[in-house]
């Protein structure tokens, strides 16, 4: 059926007294004229209409806004005898001015902006003709408030929502309800249990239907409207419904004035129009604020006081859309699995605060009686020094580098399946209560403005090379100087990333050198705090920085590509956007957890960059706590410098900053506020960016939580304390800092799980080598098992340190002060595996050496296939779709065909047969679900 179609009754329903109703005559019917409402057309009982209606009450469905300059006309009114004394007034004065000597310059300029604005009115005039011939109701509004912003009110009619919601297969409730029943088995049980437990944790949100009922749904259909319940039409579409259908009419609809046809993304994006989006409720604050979802929302969901309740998901569902809702059910799944994470974080790390005192290593450590003295840990400027000053790095070290921490990876590592698992299971029951079981599987996504713009140009190249018939499309060839450049500046945005952390190393080293040089004492006690913390502040505002410059540059390089969809344009920039971002954020660890202290040489041939740096050694108890320090560093500065300063500060400037270009007379801002319509108020408001910051966000932090955690086990309680404050952080900010999205459908959260689950994999092989090679828990085993004389730890330290006779210094690298500890030092102690300066093979790798390689090569490989093959178990051993759903699912296929042969039942209705072959054709011809335990007979 076409979309222009008039609608034509099935036989016998226009006896129906509601079809009157419904559907009046074709002349009552008809779409009205665009009016302004500063014009003639206003309507006289209501001179200053509320934002979110017609000058006569209609409802306001969508807006759009566009700049004009002062003096300029727009919307032309029919002309009358009084118009005509107008234009001939200002002709004359126009004369007049045209007798004024004018600077040249001045006047090209202005008629080139005139050009410009009437050439820009023009493509709104055929734009909107467009959009009444497509049967939506225009009308215009200049803000009084707003000085020089036009806004184009537009309303769609009840034929013209029928007949999108038709052509959208909009999924609508039918009158049919029927009983959902519980399940029965244990997990159920308990989940009801829990939910009756946690009762007071719900937010208080008024439940439109009980939990044991449900609503048929059924794409709408104009023929079987008798299926729906219709006693209220204004309430059948809700708000979001009647959003998303205009907003489909306004990206189908093209402005034909110019060479190539422009949809509203290219008007947009030409300054044609400003600013499109739908309207909000009204007002949220207040003690007089009218009930409505909005005000709910921002009582039970957008304030800090209810940090503690769940979220309400449904609402935000009805009132933002799905995909808004399924990441706010992301979200709020992963918060909740942070907390046993915590937990069991925050016993690790109580177990090595228990057990640091009866830890042999750092109890001989911090033995003065050992009196082990260290070689110089820079050259000239160091001097050497004693083992036991290295007391407090080697205790807090085991408060992370314990045997608890090999457990702690292993738990987190099925933790992040279980979460996997269970947001699969989370997002099935959200589809079967949301209505998108079957959504997607026959949905067409619409070519990209651009897309069809180059395919243009394409065809026009090739006009007299193709038949008619061929269909013409943008290839591999075609895009081919666009991949070498997204190839090439990808690389090169990775090669700056990598110049910055070597800065920071060169940074590092210098620092420390000169600290060491320094003649002020407090300086010289605590050079390792000093240096690691101004360094990891340095490159975390750096990175900050560079990833807003990266974010606009990964935007532009998928612009040239030219995506043929917006699924596709959304994917392949979530992936330029994700390599940066994890380049970003992980090479600095990566670096200290298997660069750092490997590529140092040894003392008398040390391995030196850029002349004379030579390379960052780990402290005597390893780089596990400085990898600690840069993570904790890491996810504090990020989540504290993102959440304040991105997500609060700069949005609030931004605000302010729109209030001031909008109001001509700041002194009677508050006055112009409260006179404000609804509209208005929602221009000032700052535009919505789409949902990928913030899950990138959430997935970085993910990585944070499961990378590295054998390093940090303090990491998910961090990452829950930020989540609970994000959850309303982000509440609020999509309440009353931006404009109401789109309510767009979507029944998963689409690429993000694919980065999830990599992820998760992939944290199993950085464990794995964390614990294997950052860490001394494979060196203190084969020391306890093999070298141990009574299979304790004492003399572990000694094991590890090599001999060093100072006389074998090379030239010019010895300390300036030899003498510093008050004796002549003949041999110094470096941590390694080496031969001693009086054996045949004089600081050569060790036997020792080459057995703990092995066995850290080895235990790689027995956790990572053993972690792999549990994670494998737990992912076969839980179905992703729920036993109760999968019932419900089919029951509700068999219970709609049942209800439309009742309705149709003696009416005779050639669509019954088909009806029932369609649906009966599409279950069993279905793209196949995720997997579930049940079987049906």
């Amino acid at each position: 059926m076409s979309r222009n179609d008039v609608y034509q009754p099935v036989p016998g329903e226009e006896n129906n007294p509601r079809w009157h109703f419904l559907h009046p005559s074709p002349s009552a019917a008809e779409s009205v004229p665009m009016k302004s409402v500063d014009g003639e057309y206003a309507s006289p009982l209501f001179p200053q209409p509320p934002g979110s209606r017609f000058s006569d009450r209609r409802h306001v469905d969508y807006i759009l806004t566009y700049h004009r300059k002062a003096g300029g006309d727009q919307q032309k009114p029919p002309k009358t005898r009084y118009s005509l004394v107008r234009e001939l007034r200002r002709s004359m004065r126009s004369s007049k001015a045209a007798l004024t000597p004018k600077d040249p310059e001045i006047n090209a300029q202005e008629q080139i902006e005139d050009h410009h604005e009437d050439d820009q009115q023009r493509r709104r005039n055929n734009y909107e003709q467009q959009l009444l011939e497509a049967g939506l109701e225009l009308e215009t509004h200049e803000g009084r408030n707003i000085p020089g912003v036009v806004f184009l009110k537009i309303h769609a009619p009840w034929n013209v929502l029928c007949r999108e919601a038709e052509f959208m297969k909009v999924k609508m409730p039918t009158k049919k309800t029927y009983e959902v029943k519980q399940g029965s088995n244990i997990v159920e049980k308990i989940r009801q249990l829990i939910h009756k437990v946690t009762a007071p944790l719900h937010p208080k949100v008024s439940v439109t239907q009980p939990q044991d009922k449900k609503f048929l749904s059924h794409p709408f259909s104009r023929e079987k409207q008798h299926l729906f319940d219709l006693s209220d039409p204004e309430k059948f579409f809700d708000t979001k419904t009647r959003s998303s259908i205009v907003f489909e009419v306004l990206k189908r609809t093209k402005c034909t004035e110019d060479k190539y046809p422009m949809g509203i993304t290219s008007l947009l994006a030409n300054g044609v129009y400003s600013s499109a989006y739908p309207l909000h409720d009204v007002n949220v604050e207040g003690v007089n604020a009218e009930p409505n979802d909005r005000k709910l929302l921002y009582e039970e969901w957008a304030s800090y006081s209810v940090f503690y309740k769940y979220q309400p998901i449904g609402l935000i569902r009805k009132y933002f859309g799905e995909k808004v809702g399924l990441y706010f059910a992301w979200l709020g799944v992963y918060t909740q699995m942070l907390i046993p994470a915590a937990i069991v974080g925050v016993i690790v790390f109580l177990y090595g605060c228990a057990t640091v005192d009866d830890n042999i290593p750092s109890m001989e450590i911090c033995d003065h009686r050992n009196n082990i003295t260290m070689c110089p840990l820079c050259d000239r400027a160091c001097s050497y020094w004693k083992l036991v000053t290295a007391c407090g790095t080697a205790r807090a070290s085991h408060l992370f580098d314990n045997p608890a921490t090999v457990f702690f990876s292993i738990f987190m590592s099925l933790w992040a399946v279980l979460f996997m698992e269970h947001w699969k299971r989370r997002q099935m029951r959200l589809n079967y209560i949301w209505d998108l079981t079957g959504f997607g599987e026959e949905e067409e996504d619409h070519n990209r403005a651009d897309y069809e713009l180059e395919v243009m140009k394409k065809c026009e190249k090739q006009r007299h090379s193709t038949t008619k018939d061929e269909k013409v499309k943008l290839t591999c060839t075609d895009r081919l100087p666009a991949y070498m450049t997204v190839v090439a500046m990808m690389s090169f945005m990775i090669m700056v990333t990598f110049v910055i952390v070597f800065a920071t190393i060169l940074y590092r080293i210098s620092i420390k050198a000169a600290l060491h040089m320094s003649n002020n004492p407090s300086a010289r006690s605590n050079i390792r705090v000093t240096v690691k913390g101004t360094a990891s502040v340095i490159y975390i505002v750096i990175i900050i920085i560079l990833e807003e410059i990266y974010g606009t540059v990964t935007r532009w390089l998928t612009t040239l590509e030219v995506p043929k969809t917006d699924k596709s344009f959304e994917q392949r920039l979530i992936i330029k956007n994700f390599i940066v971002k994890f380049v970003d954020a992980f090479t600095p660890l990566v670096y200290l957890a298997f660069f750092r202290g490997r590529l140092v040489g040894r003392p008398g041939n040390y391995l030196y960059v850029v002349g004379t740096y030579r390379m960052e050694e780990c402290a005597h108890a390893g780089c596990l706590m400085e990898l600690c320090i840069q993570l904790c560093i890491t996810m504090l500065g990020k989540q504290l410098i993102q959440n304040n300063l991105f997500e609060i500060i700069i949005p609030k400037v931004k605000k302010r900053l729109r209030k001031r270009k909008s109001f001509t007379d700041p002194k009677h801002e508050q006055e112009l506020n409260s006179t404000m319509q609804r509209h208005e108020k929602d221009h000032i408001l700052g535009p919505f960016v789409g949902l990928n910051p913030e899950y990138m966000e959430m997935i970085i932090q993910f990585g944070m939580v499961t990378l590295f955690v054998a390093s940090f086990p303090l990491a998910p309680l961090f990452a829950l304390l930020n989540n609970i404050i994000e959850i309303r952080l982000d509440a609020k900010k999509f309440v009353l800092e931006m404009r109401r999205p789109i309510a767009a459908k979507a029944k998963d959260i689409g690429i993000w799980y694919n980065l999830l689950r990599g992820l998760s994999k992939v944290a199993v092989v950085i464990n794995a080598f964390v614990i294997a090679f950052t860490s001394d828990f494979i060196p203190r085993l084969v020391y306890q098992y093999t070298y141990s004389p009574d299979g304790s730890m004492r003399g572990f330290v000694n094991h590890t340190l090599s001999h060093f006779n100072v006389s074998d210094f090379e030239p010019g690298t010895a300390p300036v002060e030899p003498m510093h500890l008050g004796h002549k030092v003949e041999v110094c102690r470096y941590k390694d595996y080496r031969e001693p300066p009086w054996s045949s093979t004089p600081y050569e790798l060790s036997k020792e050496f080459w057995v703990i390689l092995a066995a850290r090569l080895a235990f790689v490989i027995v956790f990572q296939n053993v972690v792999m093959l549990m994670s494998d178990f737990v992912d076969w051993l839980i179905p992703d779709i729920p036993k109760e759903i999968s019932v419900q699912i089919h029951k509700e296929k068999l219970l709609m065909v049942e209800h439309f042969m009742k309705e149709e039942q003696g009416k005779g209705l050639p669509t019954r047969d088909s009806y029932i072959q369609d649906n009966f054709s599409a279950a069993r011809h279905s793209s196949p679900q995720p997997r579930s335990r049940l079987t049906h007979t």
